[in-house]
């Protein structure tokens, strides 16, 4: 960028857009001196400008009308934080038409959306970032995909949702029931209203969808891999876990076995032992394998009005100096030979089941797991106050996924069976 003075517009003047506005108010010295620019907020657009976002603010500064940014040729950068698929995809993909740089926390709108909107901006010659869509403030893609450019990465495990994360690591540290930890979480402000997203998996998904793109070059869509949520976890799986040695996480996974590519999202049963277990409360955690470096792990607030913010404003702070450098983030050609069904993926599992306490349960149970190559590490069978049921607990040695649902699928049946059973993979 040949000019002395780069002018950002931002969309979207909520908990992230006012955090950005601060950073300005408090670090615009700073911004200069690492720009070696004069860089200014020249509009901020939302539909509403009239509530106190606890910032100040130029009443010029702040417009309802969304061309104000897009259409004003001396604003160089757009940092688009509405979220959401529409209006958001027309206003960057016009702001790319007008040749302008973009910066962007919309992780949704980038999972569905991601080749239309990468080919648009290598089309036009601008650069999109998007730091702060996977983990807010902590420094994650930009490293993964030039830092460690030279590594093959062989896997990548993300704790992403710092919701989901509250919730299991609550129950873990008090004893208390998903529904208890929930309604906590919700008047704190860790949980929507509506916590669908979070607590189901669905935004761990689509930060993975990310995350394997840039690790792997493959662009795998949500609908293609297996995405499940908390809200089956009890406290009495978090409690076998703890007396065993182990912590529940909600696990993005993505790695690459024998040239085959495993994308998946579910509860994981994690050895304390791993670094992944002491990722705790709303934080996050990404731990990833590289051919040459390794096992390595970042870690940090994962969102939050600051970290998030600090994000946004270094992507545009990187694209101020380095306004041509070539960014891969666009369609690729992928080392991945196929996707793994889930069905195909092979592990160690966590069973729970409850039956009668009575003679032949564990014989009958055993032997239709033995039906379908799967072997019992450990067994564990409580005596309860209910008398005539009892939990029982198991732990498989390595099995494939669909010889376990087979082999559930017929326990479940058995008359002795008095509730679904259920099973979590272990890392």
């Amino acid at each position: 960028m040949d000019k002395s003075t780069i002018n950002i517009g931002l969309i979207g003047f909520g908990t992230i857009g006012s955090g950005v506005v601060e950073i300005f108010n408090q670090n615009s010295d700073l911004i200069e001196k690492k720009t070696g620019k004069k860089v200014n907020l020249k509009k901020v657009v939302d539909l509403d400008i009239t509530t106190d976002r606890g910032v100040k603010i130029d009443p010029s500064q702040l417009s309802t009308d969304v061309n104000d940014i897009l259409e004003d040729p001396s604003i160089d950068i757009v940092i688009e934080l509405i979220g959401g698929y529409e209006p958001a995809l027309g206003f960057i993909l016009k702001a790319i038409e007008n040749r302008k740089h973009v910066v962007t926390a919309n992780k949704a709108l980038l999972a569905k959306h991601w080749n239309e909107i990468m080919s648009a901006a290598e089309k036009k010659n601008v650069r999109i970032s998007f730091e702060a869509s996977v983990g807010g403030g902590i420094p994650l893609l930009q490293p993964l995909n030039e830092s460690l450019a030279a590594n093959k990465i062989e896997a990548i495990y993300g704790i992403i949702n710092g919701t989901a994360n509250y919730i299991l690591t609550k129950m873990s540290n008090e004893g208390l029931n998903f529904e208890e930890v929930l309604k906590e979480a919700q008047i704190k402000g860790y949980a929507e209203q509506d916590p669908t997203f979070d607590i189901e998996g669905h935004d761990t998904a689509q930060k993975l969808i990310i995350l394997t793109i840039l690790g792997f070059g493959a662009y795998v869509k949500q609908e293609k891999f297996h995405v499940e949520g908390i809200t089956h976890i009890t406290s009495e799986d978090i409690k076998f876990a703890k007396d065993n040695h182990y912590v529940i996480k909600l696990l993005g996974i993505s790695q690459i076995i024998d040239g085959e590519l495993e994308v998946r999202v579910h509860p994981t049963l994690i050895p304390k032992t791993h670094l992944l277990a002491s990722v705790n409360d709303v934080y996050n955690g990404v731990y990833l394998v590289g051919d040459f470096l390794g096992p390595a792990m970042m870690y940090g607030q994962g969102a939050g009005m600051e970290a998030t913010a600090s994000a946004v404003l270094g992507d545009c702070i990187d694209i101020i100096n380095n306004p041509l450098k070539r960014v891969p983030y666009g369609p690729q050609k992928s080392l991945v030979k196929s996707i793994k069904n889930i069905e195909d993926v092979t592990s160690k599992y966590y069973i729970r089941l409850t039956a009668l306490d009575q003679a032949g349960v564990l014989q009958a149970v055993s032997g239709i797991l033995n039906d379908f190559n799967i072997s019992i590490e450990s067994v564990l069978q409580k005596k309860t106050s209910n008398g005539d049921k009892v939990p029982i607990y198991m732990v498989t040695h390595e099995a494939s996924e669909k010889n376990i649902r087979q082999a559930l699928t017929i326990i479940n049946q058995l008359e002795v069976v008095q509730s679904p059973s259920l099973f979590i993979r272990i890392l």
